[in-house]
């Protein structure tokens, strides 16, 4: 066909052609619109005009190649006629371009029509309707009785660049698809490396999404494969740029395909000529990519994967006789690549086999001919496809193989090709094919995670409720009460809260008006909830899952709970900080996950060290944020940021360096900052923050957890909220996993959602890094974490659900923790006990029944007991107590 010859200019009304890429539609679809047989009868109906109706690129498609045919509606015509009855008429003539196609000339027809249709000239519609019908179409046309108002807005070359859009958007879609296929049996026959197609979505937005789903689905085609990876020219261009180049099809095609759905339903409009050409210009340019690989891989295909030298030699000539000239030697290529890639695997026992005759002629081996065949040899040469690769190649043989015994070999290859024509009889099968391996097989249906995130099994499980139950016991000591809130918030709600981290919330799909986003932490919406209802004091603690678009590393995740204890309200100076910070140390003491410290600063210290500094107060927030990072990087980098991207002086930057290196003991390095000529002292607000901390750090001596505690000037945490004590835990110990702990007071954050001021201090657990933490140290031990708390395992030696279900009830009645088993096997009974870790086994058999007694096995013991069987329960109740810690 070649509609991407031209693109568009609107020129007296008349459209023209310019190409800078010769016949790449006809290239890499191969249509050959000249040979398209008109419809048979009963072809699909398309129906325009009417309530609802809409014109999609498969209808233009099918409409431009006889498959079906256009019809209006009739309350269509009869609103046309009425409205344009008192208007006086014109004629409208129009000329189709020669390079035009029939399916090029039917496309832009059928457009017209549609475009007429949205305006007010029934006569008009009429007639284009009658011209669609004709079989053969001409180049020039006049309409008749066009409504004088309509003739203006009437333009051809917009219905024509419209038309051919529509069939390209059309074909797109499928070549998509098939040329997938096609270069999959490519890389198999080539034995190609396709490591370029490990490729993973880091689901930040740096990845390019559309070269990862080509490369998802190439590995479809790939699994099981013993051919990939085996070559001796292992990497070649040619497969290495498959992800990004057929991805970067899908993505112009799917542009081209949005572009195009809203031109076949809109009429006539001012500049969009224009915009779709461009639109076609880049899908120009990606089908050249496109065709280039496949031509170099279609190269090396004939050149050094077809053994047989005859069959290469004269596949080559059939094709090149095919296609004499230059311009349309190109639309073979993918087809050749095709081809080259089935003989080259298995199609060479058709084609090979074929190839005995003269004049073309090819035949079966006769049976007479006595032919001896070493089965170790055949075996030998057996090569193992991917999964989705030998569904395609038995597709592709059955297809060949249904064209008799006897053929010639031009018949063979032009079946071949039929199979990859949209016009042919085999293409929609070939297609449902690939879509069917894609989106169906096995390995592709493998579920998995996100990234960031993970799932928690049965010992995970069980480390995290006993570390849930040690936290919730903690909270309740200090009189906490629980709350939860919704996992997201209206989008307004968190933006304005987190500094330069605003960047890392994760915003919801607008799904009726309100612009919603994950919570980021349990902080701001339980400011929200404060100041929404009224509240002036409140102690509180909450274990829910937050949501953060990071990027993730050992112990950083995308989705994580925080255990959070706030206290809102008007308190004693520095009380609510002193019981929140002695809060972390009883949690982490008791949690017992090894050494750590709580790194602690003052939010007025920081700034008024940046106002001693000489830091303009607008950049005090963008240069905490710089100073938080002082954990992950050098203070030369950091320095770094703040010259260069902050518009610091190095002067300043130094400054602010010889304050941030300062920490050490509370009272030694507090005492300093306190001496008589320091420069905090000059400032009121550092004032202010030592004389708190002052009171702080006494309570903390008092309580016994000063010692956890380390002054660390360089603590800056990024967030906006914070306004009094800040702090972080670390742990220290071999595990790497960063802060574990931190809070602040936050007084104004509150009153951003209120009418009042309600002060606020809080603290945050990670947990997620406090399991990491308690699971390396239980694997350091060599302890096994028990799953369940099951005491007892019932066993009912036999088939007797009933007696199982009659001795298991018991023991559930009396709140004993029991699992019941029904086996023939002691030994079944045993392993599941000890597997289980379960340290009772309470065995019932015919014997034990007939005594109206039970066996109870100590497992660890490896002792047996017989007990009464109406004493079960207290026999069992007092081995539990007595063993109870």
């Amino acid at each position: 066909m070649g509609p991407l010859n031209y693109s568009f200019a609107k020129a007296n009304a008349k459209p023209r052609v310019t190409n800078p890429t010769p016949s790449l539609a006809s290239t890499f679809f191969a249509f050959d619109c000249s040979t398209a047989a008109m419809a048979a009868p009963g072809r699909r109906v398309v129906a325009l005009g009417g309530k609802g109706s809409s014109l999609s690129s498969s209808s233009v498609f099918e409409v431009a190649n006889g498959v079906a045919r256009i019809s209006i509606d009739s309350s269509a015509l009869s609103r046309r006629s009425s409205s344009s009855a008192s208007n006086s008429n014109t004629k409208f003539p129009f000329s189709i371009p020669g390079y035009f196609t029939a399916e090029e000339t039917r496309a832009s027809l059928v457009l017209l029509l549609s475009k007429v249709l949205l305006s007010s000239s029934s006569s008009a519609s009429s007639q284009l309707l009658e011209i669609l019908e004709e079989d053969v179409l001409s180049s020039d046309y006049t309409l008749n009785d066009v409504v004088l108002d309509d003739l203006a807005l009437f333009d051809y070359s917009v219905a024509a660049i419209d038309g051919v859009a529509a069939v390209l958007d059309h074909c797109s879609f499928a070549l998509s698809s098939v040329s997938d296929a096609v270069a999959a049996l490519s890389c198999e026959a080539l034995r190609a490396d396709v490591s370029p197609f490990n490729l993973m979505d880091s689901g930040d937005g740096s990845s390019a999404k559309d070269a990862v789903a080509v490369a998802a689905d190439f590995k479809v085609f790939f699994n099981g494969s013993k051919l990939v990876n085996t070559g001796i020219k292992l990497l070649d261009p040619s497969v290495a740029e498959i992800p990004s180049v057929h991805g970067n099809f899908r993505e112009i095609s799917r542009s081209l395909h949005s572009k195009t759905r809203v031109q076949l339903n809109s009429g006539f409009r001012a500049g969009s000529a224009k915009d779709m050409s461009t639109a076609l210009s880049s899908l120009a340019v990606s089908l050249s990519n496109l065709g280039d690989l496949s031509v170099h891989r279609a190269q090396l295909l004939v050149a050094n994967s077809i053994s047989d030298v005859e069959l290469r030699s004269r596949l080559s000539e059939t094709l090149v006789a095919k296609c004499p000239r230059a311009d349309s030697l190109e639309q073979l290529y993918d087809f050749l690549e095709a081809i080259a890639a089935f003989v080259s695997l298995e199609g060479s026992e058709i084609f090979g086999d074929k190839i005995q005759g003269n004049n073309g002629s090819v035949t079966e081996p006769s049976s007479g001919d006595n032919v001896k065949i070493d089965k170790k040899s055949e075996k030998k040469k057996k090569v193992v496809l991917g999964k989705g690769t030998t569904v395609l190649m038995q597709f592709i043989k059955d297809r060949l193989l249904g064209s008799g015994a006897k053929a010639n070999l031009e018949k063979l290859i032009q079946d071949f090709l039929s199979l990859l024509d949209p016009r042919g009889l085999g293409f929609d099968d070939l297609l449902t094919k690939v879509k069917e391996i894609v989106e169906s097989n096995e390995s592709r249906r493998l579920p998995k995670l996100p990234k960031g995130t993970r799932d928690f099994a049965k010992e995970q499980m069980a480390v995290r409720e006993k570390a849930f139950a040690i936290i919730v016991e903690v909270f309740k000591r200090h009189g906490a009460m629980a709350l939860d809130t919704p996992a997201f918030e209206l989008r307004e709600t968190l933006m304005g809260k987190y500094g330069e981290d605003s960047k890392l919330i994760y915003d919801l799909a607008d799904q009726g008006g309100e612009l919603c986003s994950l919570r980021y932490d349990l902080t701001v919406p339980f400011a929200r909830y404060v100041a929404m209802n009224g509240l002036t004091s409140f102690k509180r603690y909450q274990i829910a899952k937050v949501y953060r678009r990071d990027n993730p590393s050992r112990g950083r995740y995308r989705e994580f709970y925080q255990c959070d204890f706030d206290i809102a309200g008007q308190f004693e100076k520095m009380g609510p900080d002193f019981e929140v910070i002695k809060i972390l140390t009883e949690l982490l003491d008791e949690l017992d996950i090894g050494e750590y410290e709580v790194n602690l600063n003052h939010r007025k210290l920081l700034d008024g060290m940046l106002a001693i500094c000489g830091v303009p107060q607008e950049k005090f927030r963008t240069i905490c944020s710089s100073i938080d990072k002082l954990d992950k990087q050098t203070f030369e980098q950091i320095k770094k940021e703040m010259v260069e991207e902050k518009g610091l002086t190095e002067e300043t930057a130094d400054k602010i360096g010889t304050f941030v290196k300062e920490r050490g003991s509370p009272v030694d390095l507090l005492t300093k900052l306190k001496q008589e000529g320091s420069e905090f002292l000059t400032n009121s607000e550092a004032e202010l923050a030592l004389n708190e901390l002052e009171i702080l750090f006494g309570a903390l001596a008092k309580s016994k957890c000063i010692n956890k505690v380390v002054f660390d000037l360089s603590l800056a945490r990024g967030l906006d909220y914070y306004t009094g004590v800040i702090f972080e835990a670390v742990f220290k110990g071999a595990t790497q996993v960063g802060s574990i702990a931190a809070g602040g007071r936050y007084d104004n954050l509150i009153g951003m959602f209120g009418t009042k001021q309600v002060p606020a201090v809080g603290i945050s657990l990670g947990i997620e890094r406090v399991f990491a933490i308690m699971e390396q140290l239980q694997n350091d031990k060599n302890q096994d974490i028990r799953a369940t708390e099951t005491q007892i395992l019932v066993s009912i030696l036999g088939d007797d659900l009933s007696l199982g279900a009659e001795v298991v009830s018991e023991l559930w009645g009396a709140k004993l923790k029991a699992e019941f088993m029904v086996n023939k096997r002691v030994i079944k009974h045993i392993d599941r006990a000890r597997g289980s870790k379960i340290p009772y086994m309470v065995i019932v058999g015919d014997q034990e029944v007939n005594k109206g007694i039970v066996k109870l096995k100590d497992v660890t013991a490896a002792v047996e007991y017989e007990v009464p069987r109406s004493g079960l329960v207290e026999d069992l109740q007092r081995r539990l107590n007595s063993t109870s810690p």
